[in-house]
């Protein structure tokens, strides 16, 4: 699906970001805007003169094989994804999109995300990985992803080996982990990975959207919907939803973070923020609907509390989790008709789960569009071509296209669905209260 393009009369941009409104962007940036941090986004090119982005973007390199190098685009993917971390607003007279880092550079990095095979796509991201670790980017932050029933054991080897890299060189690593929680809630690489921190999306009363995919991989959540970025449509600006910008609002917020706390690690960044995340709500530490809970940059940068060891993966759990992969690519027929789907997933309803405001330390923290990639087999069959899934992708929809309601249970010992309530007003929003 195309993007949804904000009409042109729309006065400003800036005014329907209501994402940084609900987060206290404009008090934040009275402390900090991420200035000195390096955010790379692993992407599908990107539009390198748009007004919010010139002066924001490094020089980057293309992985992808394709004409044209990291200024050519098949989507405007990218450049949201660009936006929604270091937009400047300076597109329409000021009025543009603002990122909720401004003062952040980011290193564009293209690949080619409809790739033929998972050698090629977890292969482009490996390098991607290595290359930003090696430039110095804090934060690698990937808005792609790939059905892990695909992927070849050897090529899940290679890309835990460049998150491994990246980690010793003090990266931190960030990826959605997908928007097919309305179908087969597909576990999706890299964003499942151990020592990648998985993103889901949740919606201005801060519930999970109906598309955000649920599982022990979910790491944090953060806003994903009804996003106005930019893009490369006809006015400049567009309206999207997915776990992909939800991972650029946790990506810019480790920027936030860093920026001030220089001398913390990638672990202790990664700590204090699922310290000060908003908690599920029914009391859990986490869930796998909202992980560790709705990422809350202001209340880490005010009451960050006790980043912990510098030396230790904060998330346990998933670190010692050891990768399902297929023995090799070429095994995605048979897995195809049985998806991998974690052993904790929700019901088959997908009610959606919320969150809530937790006390910080100190005062009491699209759906998807399926590409398909080549798989031939022979046995009695002619050879077939299926295609791989890059299903991190946001999908850019109109204003009226809205997410469809998860239809819910109901019924003697079916207990009911959380409470959510009306959305909160901006100033009053549970994200960062």
């Amino acid at each position: 699906m195309g993007p949804a393009v904000v009409p042109a009369s729309a006065e400003s941009i800036r005014g329907n970001q209501w994402h940084l409104d609900a987060m206290h962007a404009p008090e934040m940036w009275k402390a900090t805007k991420g200035e000195g941090v390096t955010v790379a986004v692993i992407d599908s090119g990107f539009k390198l003169d748009h007004p919010d982005l010139v002066g924001q973007l490094l020089l980057g390199k293309d992985f992808s094989g394709l004409p044209g190098g990291v200024g050519t685009f098949p989507s405007g993917h990218g450049t949201g994804m660009a936006s929604l971390i270091a937009g400047t607003g300076k597109g329409r007279g000021g009025q543009g999109a603002f990122g909720l880092a401004p003062g952040v550079k980011v290193l564009p990095l293209k690949i080619k995300s409809d790739a033929s095979s998972s050698s090629e796509f977890l292969g482009q991201i490996s390098q991607a990985i290595t290359y930003a670790a090696d430039q110095g980017a804090k934060v690698i932050s990937i808005s792609q992803g790939m059905d892990v029933a695909y992927a070849g054991s050897d090529d899940v080897a290679k890309i835990n080996s460049a998150v491994a890299q990246a980690r010793a060189k003090g990266a931190l690593v960030v990826a959605s982990v997908g928007n097919s929680a309305q179908g087969d809630n597909h576990v999706e690489y890299p964003g499942a990975l151990p020592y990648v921190v998985g993103v889901g999306a949740v919606d201005q009363s801060a519930a999970v959207t109906a598309e955000s995919e649920r599982g022990p991989q979910v790491d944090l959540v953060a806003p994903g919907a009804d996003m106005v970025d930019a893009c490369t449509g006809e006015t400049g600006y567009c309206k999207g939803h997915g776990t992909s910008d939800a991972t650029a609002i946790v990506s810019a917020s480790a920027a936030l973070l860093w920026s001030v706390h220089k001398d913390w690690t990638a672990n202790q960044v990664l700590r204090v923020l699922i310290n000060t995340a908003g908690k599920p709500t029914d009391g859990s530490q986490r869930t796998d609907a909202v992980g560790f809970g709705s990422v809350r940059p202001r209340i880490a940068l005010t009451t960050p509390g006790d980043p912990g060891p510098a030396d230790t993966y904060p998330i346990v759990e998933k670190a010692a989790e050891t990768p399902a992969a297929s023995p090799s690519p070429s095994s995605a027929t048979a897995s195809a008709s049985a998806p991998l789907v974690p052993s904790s997933a929700p019901s088959a309803d997908g009610t959606p789960v919320g969150v809530q405001p937790a006390a910080a330390e100190g005062e009491g923290s699209g759906s998807v569009v399926p590409v398909v990639a080549a798989v031939v087999g022979g046995l009695v069959l002619v050879a077939a071509v299926v295609f791989f899934v890059a299903r991190g992708r946001s999908v850019r929809r109109g204003a009226s296209a809205v997410v469809p309601p998860v239809p819910q249970q109901v019924g003697p010992g079916v207990p009911p669905p959380p409470a959510y309530g009306p959305p909160a007003p901006p100033n009053d929003n549970p994200y960062a209260r």
